[in-house]
């Protein structure tokens, strides 16, 4: 649960890079595009001189023609991602960041619950306990509370099914990175596939954008194209984590790492003037119980992690 705070904390930072990007470009997919294709060629490098992610191209091919064994759709997760950046240039703006960022949580959880439910993910089946259900409303109601001071000017539309959609998406594409992280036995390989995806599907985007807006200008700032290179540790690290935590704990881990993160940031490198307000800080306390709640034993299963098969 630390390694998955360390990851939201991580996703904070990169955030705000990717964030101050999209706004100088005024082009958030290309923003995202920059970020994926910085990560992409940064662990397509590492798994050409890393012998064992090097294996991983062999083994994956293994995986997809054994029978029983991965199925290539579970290689697409990197397209939640894309989805997710593209989300935000279609509906961040419209809804607000507060309402967008809770409707992703919202969905985020709800998925968490459902494919942990189902096995989907490296974990295997795990029960749906009162108190892992317990600690999954609250994270909702804590994320609700940090951005409350935000919400007054959000009108609420149909478009929060967009980044709803993207949480739900979120906790799909954990599952089947693990899987193929497993299949691969490699998390830079693995990482690097979930890149690669991603990159692709902002790639397509970001054609059809161009055509109809034409091609940005890129600032000439240096630290504004870091974003891809946390990315790294940020979907290495949930590839890596999600066997032992399961999507629900993990998203949960990550998801109070990206509030402390955000309140730390607004501490030392506030973005406006505007200060901390007592909500948030209340919400980040919220999601800590949440997680703790949450990662309670199951004292019904008697302490199994797994449901029988």
């Amino acid at each position: 649960m630390v390694g998955a705070a360390a990851v939201g904390l991580l996703l904070a930072v990169q955030a705000r890079i990717n964030g101050a990007l999209g706004a100088r470009m005024d082009d958030g997919i290309a923003a995202g595009l920059i970020s994926f294709a910085c990560g992409f060629t940064v662990l397509f490098a590492a798994a050409l001189l890393i012998p064992r992610a090097r294996r991983g191209f062999r083994n994956l091919a293994a995986a997809l023609r054994e029978p029983g064994g991965l199925r290539p759709w579970q290689c697409l997760g990197g397209v939640c991602g894309g989805y997710l950046v593209f989300t935000q240039g279609m509906a961040a703006t419209a809804l607000g960041v507060a309402m967008f960022t809770v409707a992703v949580v919202a969905g985020q959880v709800s998925s968490g619950l459902v494919v942990d439910r189902l096995g989907l993910g490296p974990a295997g089946p795990q029960r749906v306990t009162p108190a892992r259900l317990v600690g999954a409303v609250l994270a909702v109601v804590a994320v609700l509370i940090s951005v409350s001071a935000q919400l007054g000017g959000a009108q609420a539309s149909w478009l929060v099914l967009l980044p709803a959609l993207a949480g739900v998406g979120l906790g799909w594409q954990a599952a089947v990175n693990g899987r193929m992280k497993q299949a691969a036995d490699s998390a830079v390989f693995a990482s690097m596939v979930n890149f690669g995806v991603g990159m692709t599907a902002l790639a397509l985007a970001f054609a059809v954008e161009v055509l109809v807006r034409g091609l940005p200008e890129l600032p000439a700032e240096g630290w504004l194209y870091t974003g891809g290179f946390l990315g790294i540790f940020v979907i290495g690290g949930s590839v890596a984590l999600v066997r032992y935590t399961g999507v629900l704990l993990l998203g949960l881990g990550m998801i109070a790492g990206q509030l402390v993160g955000a309140l730390l940031l607004d501490v030392f490198a506030p973005a406006t003037r505007d200060g901390i307000a007592t909500s948030t800080v209340v919400g980040v306390l919220l999601t800590l119980v949440a997680v703790g709640v949450a990662a309670m034993p199951d004292r019904a299963g008697r302490g199994a992690r797994h449901l029988p098969r």
